[in-house]
């Protein structure tokens, strides 16, 4: 199922006629200052050698689309109240951080041109918006789309004239967990037009990822994404799994992992 996504095969960061490497996701990017999702924290992950970050977007009062993860903007700006009540314009004066500008998606796109997004749509209009700059940017191969919610992603979807790589929502990856069990996860793949799958290494109780779910979905044709992953213990055990990428806030201990392993670094060529 991923044959047709160079985003997932990780086409960009191994090199020419290699089997793919495991993909090494900045989470909101690096800064251990606390800038996540900032300029600062994108410009730090790629200078680490990252190809890949994950972050969030939510919509603004008049319809542009913020990279910022929360509802409102208390915890990590200066700023309080939900973000979708501001303008884009009124948002210039919000700092992450006290420092930091929030910025736009278009900006992110803008300033790396090679960069990988895995792109979480936090809200209703997201999805819509998102689909409008991938396809101004030409962005179908290097932006994969996710979100909680699978209408989200479904809106994205409606908006490309080519395909772009997305995970599942809550709801198709419970479908995924429990029917995979018995032989359907390709199915539940297809019907769920789900390339990838992102997840914690547990819910509560229940553990996710194990050898066996990895085996389901790499039989469905399906990649497995683990989130968020800080420890270099866990990720070195998650790797020898064989998973097919990793989240993770420590960015700096990813990198060395991965450097140690022979899969660093990971930025294409711009």
């Amino acid at each position: 199922m991923t044959g047709s996504f160079p985003y997932l095969d990780n086409s960009f960061g191994a090199p020419a006629g290699s089997e793919s490497w495991p993909l090494a996701f900045a989470h909101r990017g690096f800064s251990p200052e606390g800038y996540e999702n900032s300029l600062a924290a994108f410009r730090a992950a790629v200078e680490l050698g990252y190809g890949y970050v994950e972050t969030d977007v939510r919509t603004t009062a008049d319809d542009e689309l913020m990279v910022f993860h929360d509802e409102t903007l208390d915890r990590v700006t200066d700023g309080v109240g939900r973000l979708a009540d501001y303008t884009a314009e009124q948002l210039k004066q919000v700092r992450i951080g006290g420092v930091e500008p929030i910025p736009r998606l278009e900006e992110v796109l803008a300033e790396w041109p090679d960069l990988k997004l895995n792109v979480d749509v936090k809200d209703r209009p997201g999805g819509r918006l998102l689909a409008r700059l991938i396809e101004q940017y030409k962005a179908h191969d290097r932006v994969l789309v996710t979100s909680f919610s699978d209408r989200r992603r479904r809106a994205a979807f409606r908006g490309l004239t080519l395909p772009a790589a997305s995970s599942g929502g809550i709801l198709s990856l419970a479908a995924l967990t429990g029917l995979g069990r018995v032989g359907l996860a390709r199915a539940v793949g297809r019907a769920a037009r789900m390339h990838a799958v992102q997840v914690p290494v547990q819910y509560g109780r229940y553990r996710v990822v194990t050898p066996a779910f990895v085996r389901r979905c790499h039989a469905a044709g399906l990649k497995v994404h683990v989130w968020t992953i800080n420890e270099r213990a866990e990720m070195e055990r998650l790797l020898d799994m064989g998973v097919d990428g990793i989240m993770s806030d420590r960015a700096d201990v990813l990198a060395q992992v991965m450097d140690e392993r022979g899969f660093w670094p990971q930025r294409g060529k711009a």
